[in-house]
């Protein structure tokens, strides 16, 4: 949404996004927060962020990404099925 804002002409999946989020500031957590998906599924954050390539296309459209800042990346600890419309929160373990 943010990048749509800037004018970018993105859609799910242009990042190459495993699973999209709303409602959570991933970013926001630090390395090491577990996340709850759906069913049992675990998620640990292993790192906020990714050297960008330069001249990916979406800076090309709008002169920045987010990914050197926003993306963020997790390991699976506990496994499963992901559905559209699981529940993620934050874990309190």
């Amino acid at each position: 949404d943010l990048m749509r804002a800037k004018g970018a002409d993105v859609n799910p999946g242009d990042f190459a996004e495993n699973i999209t989020v709303e409602g959570l500031v991933l970013y926001e957590l630090p390395v090491g927060t577990k996340l709850n998906v759906g069913d049992g599924i675990v998620l640990e954050v292993t790192q906020i962020g990714k050297e960008c390539h330069s001249g990916c296309e979406i800076q090309k459209q709008v002169g920045s990404c987010i990914m050197p800042t926003q993306g963020i990346f997790a390991r699976v600890l506990t496994g499963g099925k992901i559905r559209v419309g699981d529940e993620v929160t934050v874990s309190n373990d």
